[in-house]
């Protein structure tokens, strides 16, 4: 709080971003780690953390009073106008200092907290590269792990763990560390398991014209004769050609084939990070464009050459891709070895290996090529001032850009969906979870990240549902697990989702990723409560002497509302011609008090319930419910008339739509990248903060815990009937003796 002189400031105007005569009054609030924009009534509330801020300038005064605009590295920019020019500045200074801290210890993610999960270890132990290396086949007969950097003396931006040929002896891998570019000698990143292709990885020689390194030039012959089937080995250098001979000029350069058996160079052309860098500036610019034309519009984002770069590295990796699925094993390098080769290698691993497509998978990738392998993070993302602005580029969201293009021509053959992308992206630049703090996997120990923040895989791991593509099939790992994308310049789209994610003008009113989860989840609501209506209605044919056989053959033929009618009629038939039943007096004695009990109410036809959520005699009425000790067909528990009617209410079978849904019931707005959650018990729409609950509902078979929200929650706690939710702690309870490591869900559940 010492850079912040004026925490809170009122009557601040939130300028719209096309037409400045439209504003929101509200009140601008200054914390430690966010930039906080409230309205009066609390229907406008934006949370900008300060690390995501790439830039803070104060505009012209006007008669509105002094505006400043805030641009953010996730592409947000907002238009502020303050009271007063003292306040002004005096916010402007608090932001700048706030949002380029001097010490990697005073970014958020050292002081953010999350109650909702359990422990700062979790996600930090989904990875491990050892594990990974394991699913490949390795070690094998012609790679094995190395110890010559197990305490990252061989090369301090590569992991400790590294694999080698197998030929490969010790005094060739330390030879080959000295004559690449920070030590980053050739190793292992990708082997294919039914070929044995490899794509290994590597950092620039220090050859410059003369220079030759005999350790080195055995090590890549140990690389090639590790693929038996190979006949030779692809050496790619992502560089443009005149980069490459500009480094060979400065001592280091690119690989001579006279030098080395067995190789074929290719140039593929990748800009460095100084010219990506300003692409993304240019389509900055493009974005934020008010109302421009279509030949200026098209005009400057061709002029930016965003579309180009990115074409340019799908096209290397495709080409990378190809060499290992005919089997020929291939060496990928730049300059220093970790922008471009993390890029490419990382692709061309995506398309080849369908485990990389889906979730933990994608997050193991992005551990292993980014992570261990020392991706600059901290000096890319410039997550602290000491970082030179030069170094700063945006290579990781080219590689999330690249990764989009893909499952814009795959949709089905990726488990995650656009909001994983965002969610990764919005969180390199936030600082919030120590996941991409650091240069390299030394710096993360150094840092004991995995003990001091908390990792972003956990954040993921709680929230897994909202990151999931519902059009993914699991079968194409097997029928399609190997995908290349057409490169074609019309196949390379603008991403809209990422660069104009905060304009609501150019969204649809639906996501439709959100529309298909949505059905796919009250498809799953509705199986799992026909389900139990089956067994209860099963349970009443057999009380009544009717075979279950019987029963079972007359669901199956169900084919409308009406037919379940027909069948409780026939029920009720049956009850009014037998007073007793072979086999079952004991049930129906209790059955018959139960009907005969109380007010004397008669069992009747009623095929309009809406009051248990069925229309048009879509549900066996209450008028034809059994009371007292009707037992489940799986024997769990007993069911009394009570219950029967919770379990019809308590399912919702119809949800609200998700389109024109402006705001939640506790007024936060609902923009178009914010996941919307239907209660599964009321079927209304409910932001992130409403539908907390997980909670397992009385109407479903599974007892599966399921989104609900905070007022049917209260509901559901509030009945003093709840065998099936209390059946459901007890399972939790048993299952571990320190209740402290039980879900607040849980231990409110078994409190009421």
């Amino acid at each position: 709080m010492q850079y912040i002189q004026t925490p809170k400031v009122e009557n601040v105007k939130l300028m719209d971003r096309l037409a400045n005569n439209v504003t929101v009054v509200g009140t601008l609030f200054l914390t430690d780690t966010h930039l906080i924009f409230t309205d009066a009534r609390c229907r406008h509330e934006k949370w900008i953390v300060y690390s995501q801020i790439a830039s803070a300038e104060k505009l012209p005064l006007s008669a509105q009073g002094c505006p400043f605009r805030i641009r953010c590295k996730t592409f947000h920019i907002l238009t502020l106008v303050l009271p007063r020019e003292r306040v002004c500045i005096e916010v402007l200074t608090a932001i700048k200092k706030l949002s380029q801290p001097e010490r990697i210890d005073d970014l958020y993610a050292f002081k953010y907290k999350n109650l909702e999960i359990p422990s700062k270890s979790l996600g930090w132990n989904f990875f491990d590269l050892e594990s990974e290396y394991l699913r490949m086949g390795v070690p094998n007969a012609h790679w094995t792990k190395s110890l010559a950097n197990a305490n990252y003396e061989l090369c301090d931006t590569y992991p400790s763990s590294i694999y080698v040929p197998t030929c490969a002896k010790h005094v060739q891998v330390l030879g080959s560390s000295k004559f690449r570019s920070r030590g980053r000698l050739p190793v292992l990143s990708y082997l294919h398991r039914d070929n044995q292709a490899a794509i290994s990885r590597c950092s620039q020689p220090l050859a410059g014209f003369s220079a030759r390194c005999v350790e080195d030039e055995e090590l890549l012959q140990c690389i090639y004769e590790a693929n038996p089937t190979s006949k030779e080995l692809f050496v790619v250098d992502t560089r443009p050609m005149i980069n490459a001979m500009a480094n060979r000029a400065a001592g280091k350069g690119y690989e001579d084939e006279r030098l080395y058996s067995n190789i074929k160079f290719q140039f593929v052309g990748i800009a460095n990070i100084h010219i990506m860098r300003a692409s993304l500036q240019k389509l900055i610019e493009v974005s934020d464009m008010k109302m421009p034309t279509m030949s200026s519009y098209m005009k400057a984002l061709d002029e930016s050459n965003w579309l180009k770069h990115i074409r340019t590295v799908l096209e290397t990796s495709v080409f990378i891709a190809n060499k290992i699925q005919e089997g020929t094993s291939v060496l990928v390098h730049c300059s220093d070895g970790w922008d471009r080769t993390a890029q490419t290698c990382s692709l061309a691993s995506m398309m080849l290996d369908p485990h990389y497509r889906t979730i933990q998978g994608f997050q193991a990738l992005i551990e292993k090529e980014w992570l261990s392998f020392g991706h600059k993070f901290n000096d890319r993302c410039r997550h602290i001032s000491v970082v030179d602005t030069k170094e700063q580029s945006p290579v990781f969201t080219q590689f999330l850009d690249a990764t989009w293009q893909m499952m814009t021509q795959f949709p089905t053959s990726f488990q995650f969906n656009e909001r994983f992308l965002l969610t990764l992206h919005d969180h390199l630049y936030s600082s919030q979870f120590g996941t991409f703090l650091g240069n390299c996997e030394k710096d993360r120990v150094d840092l004991r990240l995995s003990e001091r923040t908390y990792s972003l895989w956990g954040y993921v791991a709680s929230d897994i549902t909202d990151f999931v593509n519902p059009l993914y099939r699991k079968d194409l790992e097997v029928d399609k697990s190997f995908l290349i994308p057409n490169v074609a310049p019309q196949f390379i789209s603008y991403w809209k989702g990422m660069y104009n994610r905060f304009d609501a003008t150019v969204h649809e009113r639906e996501n439709v990723t959100d529309v298909l989860s949505a059905l796919t989840d009250h498809n799953s609501s509705l199986e799992d409560h026909i389900k139990l209506l089956e067994r209860r209605v099963q349970e009443l044919g057999r009380l009544l002497g009717r075979p279950v056989a019987a029963i079972s053959q007359k669901l199956q033929g169900l084919l409308s509302a009406e037919s379940i009618h027909c069948l409780s009629s026939l029920l009720e038939s049956d009850l009014s011609q037998s007073s007793t039943l072979n086999d079952h007096d004991t049930p129906i004695s209790i059955l018959n008090d139960g009907m005969e009990s109380g007010d004397g109410n008669k069992l009747e036809d009623n095929s309009d319930d809406k009051e248990s959520g069925f229309d048009d005699g879509s549900s066996l009425s209450k008028s034809h419910m059994m009371s007292d000790s009707i037992i489940r067909a799986d024997g769990l528990d007993n069911v009394t008339l009570d219950q029967i009617y919770q379990e019809m209410d308590s399912v919702a079978i119809n949800l609200k739509t998700l389109r024109n849904r402006i705001q939640c019931s506790c007024s936060l707005p609902f923009q178009h990248y914010s996941k919307r959650y239907h209660c599964w018990k009321c079927g209304n729409v409910f932001c992130s903060k409403c539908i907390l609950r997980h909670t397992p509902l009385a109407g479903h078979y599974s007892q599966k815990p399921v989104p609900i929200c905070k007022d049917c929650y209260k509901v559901i706690r509030n009945t003093k009937s709840m065998s099936s939710l209390q059946k459901y702690c007890d399972e939790q309870l048993s299952v571990t003796d320190n209740p402290s490591s039980l879900s607040s869900d849980t231990l409110d559940s078994v409190a009421s």
